[in-house]
């Protein structure tokens, strides 16, 4: 049983401490309130404080003797079981003021801690980008200041200068960026609340987006074409994405694509009347398929996945399904949208469907007479002309349609590689 201190405490201390320096042994001595003294043999001689918070047992330091006496230690307990009256954890607390003082738990360490963790899944065109935006709009007002003091009042603050400026979108942006920096200090416990979740709803409203929002930069469109081919996510998702801007079909042509719809002799891609876009009302005419000339980039990217998935039905798998045999299922057009998100890009700036909007506008203004409306509203599967050619007649206009596809791959590429970009009728 520990020795109980009495008003002969100093003496009964030293005595202890005597002791224990004699015998070798620890000796304990309790004080009452959860406080008791500790004498070490080998070491320095201190206070501590035992306490149940939340129905979990804890201790805490509560000083070195002598600098911390009897007297100064019992009012330690008496500030230490106010804060557990109150339902504050003392060890909490103490690592939050020391990590204050160091700067550990500051937003910006946190911010970079966070950014660091997630880069590695991110293209490095979105990591610079959010990297970019904290450093610029946020940690000049909240970089210093401790995770856990921010407030919405302060989020909001920092969030209106950016929306003063008139950058409505980017002011959204930065507040998403700073949801998931304190989401991320939430969960490794260094804070309690996420004040950019709260200010959400008092947020300028961003301009409603247009369907099937698209880049309409070219600069906007090299970089995604950069981005995606530094994807770090699922090879099998990277290499859809990189074929959509290529052949400019719909989401669900791309995601369905079945090795048996390849022709790589003639290098064409058949796109089967039940995948392609019919009006409901209409009865499915299983004539009405749509041929898809495949350019040499494109050719070259099917050839590289086809040892990962060319023994399988599907050109880009999704999960296997539960009785283990190979590649039944394909990709979803979900998995290829997220993919685009998880680059930055949102739904005001991109989506899937987006490429057919960038194919069939840069194609015009480039080559305004190289390439006639109907070639390109063919290749885009539109319908054209009267009813007879409505009849979709998949091979029309095939050889122009030929030369527009390895011309767009082309072009594309000169825009990724950033050379400067020349219209086809300049070029020849």
């Amino acid at each position: 049983m520990a020795k109980t201190l009495n008003k002969l405490a100093p003496l009964t201390i030293k005595s202890m401490i005597k002791n224990a320096t004699i015998n070798g042994k620890q000796e304990k001595a309790s004080d009452g309130g959860g406080l008791y003294f500790i004498a070490e043999p080998s070491r320095s001689s201190w206070w501590r404080f035992d306490y149940r918070i939340a129905g979990k047992q804890n201790s805490l330091s509560a000083g070195i003797y002598p600098e911390v006496t009897l007297a100064s230690a019992r009012e330690k307990r008496a500030e230490l079981k106010l804060l557990v009256s109150k339902g504050i954890d003392p060890s909490a607390q103490r690592k939050s003021e020391k990590d204050s003082k160091s700067g550990a738990d500051c937003f910006e360490t946190i911010a970079h801690e966070w950014w660091n963790h997630k880069k590695d899944a991110w293209t490095e065109g979105h990591a610079q980008r959010t990297l970019t935006r904290l450093i610029n709009d946020v940690f000049p007002y909240l970089g210093s200041i401790s995770i856990n003091t921010i407030n919405a009042a302060d989020m909001l603050k920092t969030i209106r200068r950016i929306e003063s400026r008139g950058a409505i979108e980017t002011a959204h942006r930065t507040n998403q960026t700073c949801e998931s920096v304190f989401a991320y200090a939430i969960g490794t416990s260094r804070c309690d609340n996420n004040p950019s979740t709260a200010i959400r709803s008092v947020l300028k409203e961003a301009p409603p987006p247009q369907n099937f929002a698209r880049l309409k930069d070219v600069a906007d469109i090299a970089n995604l074409l950069r981005d995606i081919d530094h994807y770090k996510g699922s090879i099998i998702t990277k290499t859809a994405l990189q074929l959509i801007p290529l052949t400019f079909v719909r989401p669900n042509e791309i995601a369905s694509l079945e090795w048996s719809n390849i022709d790589f002799d003639n290098a064409l891609w058949t796109v089967p009347a039940h995948i392609k876009k019919q009006k409901k009302k209409d009865k499915l005419d299983e004539s009405k398929t749509h041929l898809v000339p495949l350019s040499t980039q494109a050719i070259a990217i099917l050839k590289d996945i086809f040892p990962l998935t060319g023994t399988g039905r599907y050109v880009f798998t999704g999960l296997r399904t539960s009785s283990g045999s190979n590649y039944e299922r394909p990709i979803t057009t979900e998995s290829l949208l997220a993919a685009i998100r998880r680059m930055g890009y949102t739904k005001e700036d991109m989506t899937t469907h987006g490429f057919r909007g960038i194919a069939s506008t840069q194609i015009r203004e480039i080559n305004k007479n190289r390439f006639a409306d109907a070639v390109i509203e063919t290749q885009l599967a539109h319908k054209v002309g009267d009813k007879v050619r409505q009849s979709y007649d998949k091979a029309i206009y095939l050889p122009e349609r030929i030369e527009l596809m390895q011309w767009w791959s082309d072009y594309l590429d000169s825009l990724k590689n950033g050379a400067q970009v020349l219209s086809f009728k300049n070029r020849a």
